[in-house]
């Protein structure tokens, strides 16, 4: 049994597809999130990103903790932009640097809740990645 080739509905149909919606609120989600998180590791407004990176990371990186958020915001902005433009591999992408993520919080002591929710996250972009291979463009 083979399945039908992936086809990108009517602009009109796809609003009401549920799929496509839960497709277009996780690609919204995965561009706008990285981007603000990626900003934010340049001004630490909403939390101080250094005492997230673990110590182990800290010392094999080349710098001070400030500047590897630098390239973490860096990473996660371009990240935004590739779910943005391309969220088939866009959502692999965040995947896997929220696994990354996970590795880190993990090797932190007291930092598990927050490894949880990124695995949750982590979920959330491959399903990002998987219907995106569902409503593809052709363009894409």
């Amino acid at each position: 049994m083979t399945s039908a080739p992936a086809t990108t509905p009517h602009p009109r149909e796809s609003l009401t597809d549920p799929g496509y919606q839960a497709f277009a609120i996780l690609r919204v989600g995965f561009t706008v999130a990285p981007i603000l998180f990626g900003l934010d590791k340049f001004a630490n407004l909403l939390v101080d990103w250094p005492g997230y990176l673990a110590p182990w990371i800290d010392d094999i990186t080349p710098g001070s903790a400030q500047q590897a958020m630098y390239a973490v915001g860096a990473i996660e902005i371009v990240a935004g932009l590739v779910v943005a433009v391309a969220p088939r591999f866009g959502g692999w992408l965040v995947a896997g640097w929220l696994a990354g993520i996970i590795v880190d919080l993990l090797t932190i002591p007291d930092y598990y809740d927050i490894a949880l929710r990124d695995f949750g996250l982590l979920l959330g972009a491959v399903a990002l990645a998987r219907l995106a291979e569902r409503y593809r463009r052709t363009s894409d």
